[in-house]
């Protein structure tokens, strides 16, 4: 396994954590972290500040873990990226209150001063089954510009499903509609659904299961779990889309990566966080 230290460019900017990259996976152009203030538009003039050159190490003992298992791989003034383990709430329900990401995070930005104005504002969701990274925006602004590109966000998931995947890589086609009981299902009525595409690719076959690349090429709630679950590879732990026999204690989804253009110096970044032991325990190494 490989070891990626990523780099901070000022006092100001918290950190960057360092994390452990799986076996095989390529780690070019990752992460290049904007400086606080670099890359922002100047009001007064509309000029764009340079970035500088220079950039300082941080060593791993300062990736900061927080409650609940999160762990935040990135932060700056205008974004702030987590990884987030299985079981946690992005945001809160009429049930959960304060054990979600967005509870957590912004106690920690507020440094628990309840009083404070600084806060998040939520880019997108994972589901609470589902881990890994997790991008959260600093202002209005921030939010309004990733959200307003999230089209062309690359997001790449880990997936465990049941069955040996006999394609090699596919793209799943159908219209996605939602029922009365919140159950996102496939139709052909695209009066009903929304147009959902989702590209895979097998990264390792096995007699009873297979680990698979997903690439989610639309948004839609739920989508990775219903498409693989309509090819007749429902994902490992998955009680609501999968087999009822299934007895595993989590779903075997993960957030790996996700890179976009940095809000607001149009820089292209990217995160990953490493997938869960779990997986290991399905497939064995997956780096072979």
């Amino acid at each position: 396994m490989r070891t990626l230290k990523l780099a901070r460019f000022s006092d100001r900017c918290v950190f960057v954590c360092t994390f452990v990259l799986l076996r095989g996976i390529s780690s070019d152009n990752l992460l290049t972290p904007s400086p606080i203030g670099a890359g922002r538009d100047n009001a007064q003039t509309g000029k764009t500040m340079p970035r500088p050159a220079t950039m300082r190490k941080r060593s791993p003992s300062s990736a900061r873990a927080l409650p609940s298992g999160l762990v935040i791989l990135y932060e700056d003034r205008d974004i702030l990226v987590a990884s987030k383990p299985a079981g946690l709430l992005t945001i809160a329900t009429e049930a959960e209150k304060e054990r979600t990401a967005y509870f957590i995070l912004t106690d920690y930005v507020r440094k628990g001063y309840a009083k404070s104005r600084k806060r998040l504002f939520i880019v997108h969701r994972l589901d609470r089954e589902t881990s890994g990274v997790l991008v959260f925006a600093k202002s209005e602004e921030a939010k309004r510009r990733l959200q307003g590109q999230w089209e062309d966000t690359a997001k790449t998931y880990l997936a465990v499903v049941h069955g040996r995947c006999e394609k090699s890589a596919d793209t799943i086609t159908t219209y996605l509609a939602e029922n009365r009981n919140h159950v996102v299902y496939s139709t052909t009525d695209s009066a009903k659904g929304k147009l959902s595409h989702t590209a895979y690719k097998a990264l390792k076959r096995a007699k009873d299961v297979s680990l698979l690349e997903v690439r989610p090429l639309t948004g839609r709630k739920n989508q990775i779990r219903v498409h693989l679950a309509g090819i007749g590879h429902p994902i490992v732990g998955d009680r609501k889309y999968g087999t009822g026999g299934d007895t595993h204690t989590r779903l075997a989804l993960h957030a790996r990566s996700i890179a976009f253009r940095h809000p607001f110096s149009g820089q292209t970044v990217a995160f990953e966080a490493e997938a869960p032991p779990f997986f290991n325990n399905l497939v064995g190494d997956m780096g072979k």
